[in-house]
């Protein structure tokens, strides 16, 4: 490397796709900062709180036996609201306490989590500075050689934007438009504090163990959806509602947030509680649909959320996996190609190597289903009219069930046919 360059790297957000990235490059001897806007990582995130920690021992086998997770995952539920009635689905593997078999996911809190990442990496040789805003790229005949923070000009042989789902840097560069409205969500969240031994009893777990829920119903019929997660002595309950729906929609998000929690079936799980944390943020929507044509230039990698790297199937949430996995790529793409010039298509190519963009292609057609907005308004209401059929007896003679399920479709203003389509454009897409 050059010795005009104050460091082989300069990594911009100390999240996880920018601690898995400097990590990667420190434990192959490249000197590398990385700069981060909060008081310290994590200070500034929002996350559900998930993560499928195959993503950390690929980052350094056995990272994952030490880090600072929540529980295990061993419940998956499916909650479908509407109104005061709901429909609860509890998939539970008990192998995932068996030797035999390792969980696959581990509920988390950012603050605690990125925190801890950094700090291995810092272990490493990377140099983390916080509290500190990059203003800009500095570029020289077309290639990027630096930032600017402040006053101060810091250069590198290649820079990488891992500033989050709205990149400043990745825009200031070219290689993303302004965001747009219907391919982020705003999503709220709120961590409640509760005695370990109250959260095992409520959702029926071991000690360890930790529920991941997911709810649809919950947003009034604009696209998105509820998300909660046990940890260890709290509860992270949030919701994701799309930006383009939610601005005329006429109400405000807090407020729907508020009676998700009121709700007779979610509020008995975080009675008693005591909220110490809320906060919002974008969170991406549309996955490889909006993934930038081009996340290179000449001296600049773009990685996790800031290239879209997201996975949003409807039973399931992924992001922080899948932005850890795009931070080793582009180390590795850094460490394999001395010519920061010619890193970007060595960068694609460990995307594919590493199966990230085979994965993200391979469920791109679930956006189609969860583009039917019937989804979050009708179908709910659907579902729980026939539940409510098949449990109510009154003592008259009960209709056949065909006919029920006929007088609910027209009921909820649907019809057979539009069922029929619906049901045809999920299919096809998965």
């Amino acid at each position: 490397m050059s010795k005009d360059y104050a460091y082989d790297a300069i990594i911009i957000g100390a999240g996880p796709a920018g601690i898995a990235c400097a990590y990667t490059l420190a434990k192959n001897g490249k000197s590398t900062l990385v700069i981060e806007r909060g008081n310290t990582p994590g200070s500034k995130n929002v996350t559900g709180g998930r993560l499928y920690t195959y993503a950390l021992d690929m980052v350094d086998e056995g990272l994952a036996a030490e880090a600072a997770l929540e529980r295990k995952v061993t419940h998956e539920q499916i909650i479908i609201l509407d109104g005061n009635r709901s429909i609860s689905i509890d998939y539970h593997d008990p192998s995932f306490n068996s030797e035999c078999k390792s969980p696959q996911s581990y509920t988390i809190l950012r603050a605690v989590f990125d925190e801890w990442f950094a700090n291995k990496a810092v272990e490493l040789g990377a140099t983390v500075a916080c509290g500190i805003k990059v203003d800009g790229l500095i570029e020289k005949n077309g290639q990027v050689v630096g930032v600017v923070a402040g006053e101060d000009n810091i250069y590198a042989g290649i820079v990488i934007a891992a500033d989050g789902v709205n990149s400043l840097i990745a825009q200031k560069a070219g290689l993303i438009s302004d965001i747009k409205p219907h391919a982020v969500g705003v999503g709220v969240k709120e961590v409640i504090l509760l005695p370990s031994v109250t959260i095992e009893s409520r959702f029926n777990l071991k000690k360890d163990e930790g529920a991941s829920c997911l709810m649809l119903g919950c947003t009034e019929g604009i696209h998105g959806g509820g998300f909660l997660y046990t940890n260890r002595e709290s509860i992270s309950l949030g919701c994701v509602f799309v930006v383009d729906e939610l601005a005329g929609h006429g109400r405000q998000v807090h407020d729907i947030f508020q009676e998700l929690k009121m709700h007779p079936t979610i509020y008995p799980l975080i009675e008693g509680g005591e909220t110490v944390e809320y906060g919002a943020h974008l969170v991406s929507e549309a996955g490889y649909r909006e993934f930038p044509k081009k996340p290179y230039k000449d001296g600049l990698l773009v990685i996790g959320d800031s290239a879209g790297f997201v996975i949003s199937t409807g039973y399931s949430l992924r992001g922080i996996d899948l932005a850890m996995v795009s931070g080793i790529a582009a180390a590795r793409a850094i460490i394999a190609e001395k010519d920061p010039v010619r890193v970007g298509p060595v960068y694609m190519n460990e995307l594919e190597k590493n199966l990230l963009m085979p994965t993200m292609k391979a469920v791109d057609g679930y956006y189609d289903i969860l583009e039917i907005p019937r989804i979050y308004s009708s179908y709910p209401k659907l579902a729980a009219g026939l539940f409510e059929k098949l449990f109510t007896v009154d003592g008259k003679v009960p209709r056949s069930m065909k006919k029920e399920i006929r007088g609910l479709i027209k009921q909820n203003g649907l019809s057979a046919w539009q069922l029929i389509k619906d049901g045809f454009r999920g299919v096809k897409s998965i």
